[in-house]
């Protein structure tokens, strides 16, 4: 069956939801003190606002769904971000250098955050009809193409820390269900050189910028080093406790042109403090541990893997994100997952909980 539940406390993670609508609760907060530095009506907060109810409605409406819905309709999520995908190169709107959102009556959408959803469904869909025969090349390559036709539609905006992610939480399933190391060893090998020759061939001259940058941004202080620059000052700024919420000087002088998406781990770090930092940690990991409660809990290969699909794809962003931020990581445009604006990630986000709600143990 592939219908409705009916809703039960007992079989809904309230831990896990909480702790997300809190961490999204520090991001409204965060791109508030933003929005109060840019004299904009609040714009920014409004419209994560809505992205929020949005997603939170497709959160418990997913949960309520018998998690056989997901695994039948697999490939038609799959099909269908291929299609998104494909269609934004050609009728998307330029940001930044990059085609990747639709524009449809003054909203925008990003389609990769939708195929981040559908690449971990359709890979958790070929794990559980592959009987566990996962040393078989037919598995290993098998999804390896499936999972870089969405990468390489992707690099075609190009959006190269989106393709990133997807490469690593790929990776991190095959890891995980135990594919042969020869493979990953050679794979590992393959992605070294690759990114050797993407140097000479493929990256866009900011791209190459971005990683100079992050090796000396003392280089350029005043120009691609001086983002980095300014994060890390912000993020000591902060001390024990922070500013406060809309006094803290970098985010709101607008030394951090892009305070409310690339770095607005940087906007808590500073108004704050560590105290923020910390509870913002804690959350994450509480999110992550209680989804890998549901993942050890099941006897089904495709629950296990899609639930540790939404760890692995929230752990990747959480992890380069906060990274970039000070300063060990080259700066991506990877959001921080339910805090950074952007209503696509945040809604998009809500569901996948949602997925994962729906696979709790006592539902099936």
């Amino acid at each position: 069956m592939t219908g409705f539940n009916k809703f039960s406390s007992r079989s809904f993670d309230w831990v896990l939801c909480i702790a997300v609508i809190l961490l999204a609760a520090m991001g409204l907060a965060a791109i508030y003190s933003v929005d109060l530095s840019r004299g904009q009506e609040l714009i920014y907060f409004k419209r994560q606002a809505l992205s929020f109810g949005i997603g939170l409605f497709l959160l418990f409406g997913a949960s309520l769904m018998q998690y056989t819905f997901f695994r039948s309709y697999a490939k038609i999520f799959y099909g269908g971000t291929l299609l998104l995908l494909i269609g934004v190169i050609f009728f998307g709107i330029d940001i930044r250098g990059t085609r990747g959102w639709y524009n449809i009556a003054g909203f925008s959408f990003q389609p990769v955050e939708a195929a981040k959803a559908g690449i971990i469904l359709m890979l958790a869909y070929i794990v559980y009809h592959f009987g566990r025969r996962f040393e078989r090349p037919l598995f290993f390559f098998g999804t390896g193409l499936v999972t870089l036709l969405v990468i390489g539609l992707i690099m075609l905006q190009p959006d190269l820390g989106s393709a990133m992610i997807i490469g690593l939480v790929w990776f991190g399933i095959m890891f995980m269900v135990g594919a042969r190391k020869l493979y990953l060893g050679g794979l590992t090998l393959g992605v070294a050189l690759f990114s050797v020759t993407s140097w000479f061939l493929f990256l866009k001259d900011y791209q190459k910028g971005r990683i100079l940058t992050f090796l000396n941004p003392e280089h350029d202080p005043l120009g691609r080093g001086y983002n980095i620059i300014q994060a890390i000052i912000a993020v000591g700024a902060g001390q024990w406790f922070g500013r406060g919420l809309g006094f803290g000087s970098q985010s709101q002088l607008r030394f951090l042109p892009e305070a409310q998406t690339d770095f607005i781990f940087t906007v808590i770090a500073e108004e704050l403090g560590l105290a923020g930092v910390v509870a913002l940690l804690v959350l994450f990991s509480l999110v992550l541990y209680r989804l890998l409660l549901i993942a050890r809990r099941t006897n089904d290969d495709f629950v296990a893997v899609t639930v540790c699909g939404i760890a692995l794809l929230l752990f990747a962003q959480m992890f380069i994100n906060i990274g970039a931020n000070i300063g060990l990581l080259p700066i991506t445009g990877v959001t921080l997952p339910f805090v950074s604006y952007g209503g696509s990630s945040l809604i998009v986000s809500l569901f996948l909980i949602g997925i994962a709600e729906s696979m709790v143990k006592k539902r099936y």
